[in-house]
């Protein structure tokens, strides 16, 4: 299989503006061919004149009623002008049309040639009528030139209808503004180019701790660190370039591809069972489901998507990008119906952890307090040596090793979900292969390590995840482990090299830029050494790429 097609790029979307000015114009064409013909006053007339005309035909000897019709001949010169332009010689005929000269215009070849040189000297008889019959005459010569009161008319219509375009173009100029916003779709930006939500107001998080400590002593850091990061993940959005730290699907598509490409064959080579469940814990912006699903549809793999989430400003990111996700608190309520497919990316990281301190009077485990108004550690009152890992019961006095029961319960769930339903999980967090000793805390602020008792609920407080404890869970619950190795070298095994040069050769421009993002993501003095991959699957399933 080949990695995955690029990214899309959001569309951009059209404006309103440049769609109204087309039909503001098309509306004021339309406007003075009307005004300019006056024919639409003299067509009731119209019905009358044919049997009118057809008298005047059969009864040639009756010159009265020809001068009658002579009079009104001037007024409705206007509208046969686009029929009298295609038949110039037959102009005589208004001299001796029916009644309404309408008529005339529709017909002119049939009343004007017997009766044109009889009309001239019969009409001199009456002395009323026959002067305009004269002027008549004339006036076909210049049929461009229409009579004084049609130009009034058509002027005074020109006006009413130019206010009538101006009063729909004010009407219109108004509703642009509100057609404006729905390019907003990209929210896309949409993409959707998307402004970033601004922290939620809330009460400062330090005042709630010192409130907590002062009422009821000293807290573990495993709560300190699961309450602050629950109130500020809950309140902002923390990713990118504008938040406080990078992922690695924010700097690259590639590595969301890759995944997609991953379980893709993954799920081909265990047979294309249908009913799959796509499963992300902690999905920030819903960015790498982005990217794998795009890539895992190439090859039919369309699972159901379900996110593990708490933040509610974060699903409703995530909801903009994965439409039709469905949200989860925890993995309880994951549907139990087919295999899952689960990736965690920097997940286990920020789930709270214990510190226990290697004392002279035995393990204890270090707490948070009070020194005046500033957060410090306090050692805790409580021995701690029964929860401590055999391997580490004898180690020397100021040893300091962190646990993590949270990790651990996580896993051992997914671990019975994976060997009940079928599936593979991937995880991918900075930490150890083997369990150390020492603090591995930190916190970061504006993509800058800051002390993590400084802000309780204003910074990400994080720890070295313990792959070796994972990989002993998932095993005594009965799940196969893949195994567990660098992210540079997975990515490698997975094809980044070929991808990053499939983006240059389309885009040469971003060639550095896309150089750049792979360094970043597998090499050894970047994420390709500190950050892992464990794979694990149900026992019955195929290893995946890379271990």
């Amino acid at each position: 299989m080949t990695p995955a097609e690029d990214k899309p790029e959001p569309k951009a979307q059209s404006k309103s503006e440049p769609k109204t000015e087309p039909k503001i114009e098309a509306k004021a064409e339309p406007a003075p061919k009307q005004k300019a013909s006056p024919a639409p006053t003299p067509k009731p007339a119209e019905k009358a004149e044919p049997k009118e005309a057809e008298q005047a035909e059969r009864a040639p000897t009756a010159p009265k009623a020809e001068p009658k019709v002579a009079k009104k001949d001037t007024k409705p010169k206007a509208d046969p002008e686009p029929v009298r332009e295609d038949k110039k010689p037959e102009a005589k005929a208004e001299e001796v049309p029916a009644e309404k000269p309408a008529k005339k215009s529709k017909e002119p070849a049939a009343e004007p040639e017997p009766v044109a040189e009889k009309t001239e000297a019969e009409t001199a008889k009456p002395s009323k009528k026959a002067k305009p019959v004269k002027a008549k005459a004339k006036k076909p010569e210049a049929k461009p030139a229409p009579s004084p009161e049609p130009p009034k008319q058509a002027a005074r219509k020109r006006d009413a209808l130019k206010l009538k375009a101006e009063a729909e173009e004010a009407r219109k100029a108004p509703a642009k503004p509100k057609d404006e916003p729905k390019p907003v779709e990209a929210t896309a930006e949409k993409p959707k180019p998307r402004k970033r939500p601004p922290p939620k107001p809330v009460e400062d998080p330090a005042i709630r701790f010192r409130r907590l400590i002062r009422e009821t002593g000293p807290i573990s850091l495993a709560q300190y660190m699961g309450e602050s990061n629950a109130l500020y993940y809950s309140s902002r959005d923390p990713f990118g370039e504008e938040g406080d730290f990078i992922t690695a699907p924010e700097i690259s598509q590639m590595f969301g591809e890759l995944i997609g490409l991953w379980l893709a064959d993954l799920w081909v080579r265990a047979g294309r069972p249908q009913k799959v469940h796509y499963v992300e814990l902690g999905p920030g912006r819903g960015t790498l489901a982005t990217d794998a699903l795009r890539t895992a549809g190439r090859y039919d793999l369309k699972p159901q998507v379900h996110f593990v989430e708490g933040s509610e400003t974060l699903r409703e990111i995530q909801s903009e990008a994965v439409p039709g996700v469905i949200h989860h608190h925890d993995l309880s309520t994951v549907p139990e119906d087919g295999p899952i497919l689960l990736v965690a990316n920097e997940f286990f990281d920020a789930l709270p952890i214990h510190q226990l301190l290697r004392a002279a009077q035995g393990w204890t485990e270090r707490m948070v307090g009070l020194d005046g108004e500033r957060f410090v550690f306090v050692g805790g009152d409580k021995p701690m040596d029964s929860i401590v890992p055999s391997g580490w019961k004898s180690a020397p006095q100021g040893t300091l090793i962190e646990t993590s029961p949270a990790a651990a319960a996580i896993m051992s769930e997914l671990a019975d979900r994976l060997v009940a339903q079928g599936g593979a999980a991937l995880v991918i967090d900075y930490g150890g292969l083997e369990h150390r000793a020492g603090s591995s805390l930190q916190a970061l602020k504006a993509h800058k390590k800051v002390d993590p008792l400084a802000m309780p609920g204003q910074a990400d407080i994080t720890a070295h995840v313990d792959f070796e404890m994972l990989g002993q869970v998932a095993k005594r619950q009965g799940a196969k482990l893949m195994g567990t190795v660098m992210q540079g070298d997975w990515l490698t095994s997975l094809g980044i090299e070929t991808r990053a040069e499939a983006l240059q050769r389309k885009e040469p421009a971003q060639a550095a830029v896309v150089a750049r993002q792979k360094d970043r993501l597998i090499s050894e003095s970047e994420m390709g050494l500190l950050f892992k991959v464990m794979g694990v699957a149900a026992p019955d399933w195929p290893d995946g790429v890379g271990f």
